[in-house]
């Protein structure tokens, strides 16, 4: 997919979900693209080239979060996002910053054991049927290996009766047949042990330590066929599909195209604290660096270098500033973008542009009760202009607090939507400015509720 999109292309297809925003989508995009730059650079120069880290400064709700994440659904990179101000300093109580790595190959190997089995769901689907057919009516090759003599024509006989079983498996007229079939006991307890790692809890399966060393324990368990077929189809892609190789995979991609997101970076940014240990700011800052860095993190699979991982960071920065960072982590984010703060005119086009709009959202979740709502341009218009100024007047959550006026403004249709008589409603601006005007005007009741 990198190679596909341009950096144009990147940001049209930002463009369908993100409102404005044009220099942030512009700046993800080139450091997108100058992933796929480097995996063709040949020679030792390769190596050196650095990904552009990114810090992302504006408001909360203007879509920092979103730009980074629908990056990462665009290029099928592993992405996960985390918040700096939920870390501490090694040697306390607390989150380790390795563990962001760690959480990210989780992921990555999630991802591609997906993909691993959705190409080989075809076969593994066939295999299940094979084992199935062979628990309802033993094959006549299944017999002999058993020591059972059986003449020709019992073997024809068998076959025949075994196509019948095929077919009527096939159209689903053997379902519900209830048959005895050997699961694999999983229940085997989970230890919580603290890792040499860092101070967070690891949790593994007794099962799996000893897997080469004791024999995979099974029970008899009666199921519905279609149930079976499901078990069979399940265990049949786990042997199909080579983890070793899934492994590798995911610890690749995570080191040339995983992306971290850690918000909130403001929150840890300032001078160490003078009266006691700073277990959350300066001291977080430090044990980032090596990470954004490049070095080499050591999870359950294997280890892992962070050295071409791209790093996108987002803060308010309302009261601190990108400078309060200390100098060599601010040395790793080269690129810096500022995010605009959302106007009322931005508001109208994200209730209705985007793919995901919220009124698109509305109408197909009412449509689910069998109602019409429709929304007229004047009481989109409205919304906008509420929104706008509750953010103006309280704290200022951008976005978000459309979801907080729509919710408000369908508050009693969403609740009687069942038993409601007129399937039909439009939403004017008179509805609008009805609905909202009491909460809107009372300053102190618009802080708690919008």
């Amino acid at each position: 997919m990198e190679k596909e999109l341009t950096p144009r292309e990147i940001v049209a297809e930002l463009d369908k979900y993100i409102i404005g925003q044009d220099k942030a989508k512009k700046m993800v995009a080139i450091a997108i693209r100058n992933r796929w730059r480097r995996q063709r650079v040949s020679g030792p120069l390769k190596d050196e080239i650095m990904p552009n880290n990114i810090i992302m400064i504006g408001p909360t709700g203007v879509g920092k979060t979103e730009i980074a994440r629908r990056l990462a659904n665009l290029t099928r990179a592993p992405f996960i996002k985390v918040e700096a101000s939920k870390y501490t300093e090694i040697g306390y109580v607390g989150r380790d910053v390795e563990s962001m790595v760690r959480e990210l190959t989780d992921l990555a190997v999630n991802m591609v054991k997906k993909e691993k089995q959705a190409q080989v769901e075809k076969k593994a689907s066939i295999l299940a049927e094979e084992r199935l057919l062979d628990i309802l009516l033993p094959s006549s090759a299944k017999k002999q290996k058993q020591g059972v003599s059986i003449s020709e024509e019992q073997a024809r006989k068998s076959q025949v009766t075994r196509e019948k079983l095929k077919k009527q498996l096939d159209e689903g007229k053997l379902d519900k047949r209830n048959i005895e079939l050997d699961v694999p006991n999983e229940r085997f307890p989970v230890v919580e042990v603290f890792s040499p790692m860092g101070i967070e809890e690891i949790g593994f399966n007794i099962q799996e330590m000893f897997s080469g060393m004791m024999p995979k324990k099974t029970r008899k368990r009666r199921v519905t066929v279609s149930e079976a077929y499901r078990i069979l189809t399940q265990e049949e892609t786990v042997r199909l599909i080579d983890f070793d190789e899934v492994v590798s995979e995911s610890i690749n991609r995570v080191e040339n195209s995983g992306i971290i997101f850690i918000d909130e970076l403001d929150k840890i940014a300032g001078e160490r604290s003078k009266t006691g240990p700073d277990v959350s700011r300066e001291g977080v800052q430090r044990d980032i660096l090596p990470i954004v860095e490049g070095t080499n993190v050591m999870t359950k699979y294997g280890m892992v270098k962070t050295d071409h991982v791209l790093f996108i960071a987002a803060g308010a920065f309302h009261i601190s500033k990108p400078s309060d960072l200390i100098p060599e982590l601010q040395g790793r984010f080269p690129i810096r973008v500022e995010l605009d703060t959302l106007t009322e005119k931005d508001f109208v086009r994200i209730l209705t542009e985007p793919e995901n709009a919220l009124i698109k959202q509305y109408k197909e979740l009412l449509a689910t009760e069998g109602i019409e709502i429709a929304f007229e341009k004047k009481g989109i218009q409205e919304i906008a202009r509420i929104a706008a100024e509750v953010n103006s007047r309280t704290e200022n959550i951008g976005a978000r607090r459309l979801h907080t006026v729509m919710t408000t403004l369908l508050e009693d249709l969403m609740y009687k939507a069942p038993e409601v008589k007129v399937k039909k409603l439009r939403v004017t601006r008179k509805l609008v400015a009805d609905t909202l005007k009491h909460i809107v005007e009372d300053k102190d009741l618009s802080r708690y509720i919008l």
